[in-house]
């Protein structure tokens, strides 16, 4: 993951530069936009592979350009990261319906920033995908698409497979049925929302033998969370 260069777009200079340091540090390229305006050349002078975008900025605001970059073609597939002082979760899933990957929320240990980066990086370069994911006895590998509990294997079909795949990929994050569909079915196919809770109470019944299933949580009036924490 080396060499990847990373456009941090942030109006306090303070911020850009330990931004700059710790990603550095890990072998990050990076390049720098106190602004959106800056930020729009930057872009069209070298194409980051992420964006690291302030929420909060004069002018036009991160939420704003984050919609602009999601919604044109050539800038669409760039992976961004929202940060926020926003801690509020109806806040995260804004910025998480507009398109964004990821966010980090103010303040944040760089650490954490690091790992987050890394990340999302892995889920959107092609084959970049981990091969096998582990949470909690919880195995889904990719390259065979089995999955097993505590050893045991659980039988999916293909729809439950990309889901469960898609939360143990995201954990701890409040997804929308909308957000569901989109990052599961695609964004090109015309599914009804309810689909979703279709699947879901199927994916749940195929983990509840074994213990699992209170792992994908309902979050009244948004979504739903796959989470250790029951």
């Amino acid at each position: 993951m080396t060499n990847k260069q990373v456009l941090a777009v942030e109006d306090e200079s303070s911020i850009r530069e330990m931004v700059r340091f710790a990603l550095e540090r890990a072998d990050f390229s990076v390049a720098e936009a106190a602004d959106v305006a800056q930020a729009r050349v930057r872009i069209a002078d070298a194409r980051p592979d992420l964006i690291l975008l302030d929420w909060m900025m004069p002018g036009v605001s991160g939420v704003e350009f984050a919609r602009e970059l999601k919604s044109s073609p050539t800038t669409r597939d760039i992976p961004i990261i929202m940060v926020t002082a926003r801690a509020e979760e109806e806040d995260r899933v804004r910025g998480l319906n507009l398109g964004c990957d990821d966010y980090v929320c103010k303040p944040f240990s760089f650490p954490e920033l690091i790992a987050r980066i890394q990340a999302v990086m892995r889920r959107s370069m092609p084959g970049g995908e981990e091969e096998k994911l582990r949470i909690s006895g919880l195995e889904v590998d990719a390259a065979s698409q089995r999955v097993t509990a505590s050893g045991e294997p659980v039988r999916l079909g293909p729809t439950e497979y990309r889901l469960l795949h898609f939360f143990v990929s995201h954990p701890e994050r409040v997804y929308t049925r909308e957000q569901v569909l989109d990052r599961v079915w695609g964004q090109n196919v015309y599914v009804e929302e309810r689909t979703v809770d279709v699947h879901i109470r199927r994916l749940r019944k195929a983990l509840a033998p074994h213990g699992y299933d209170a792992m994908i949580q309902t979050v009244r009036g948004t979504g739903y969370r796959f989470s250790e924490t029951v």
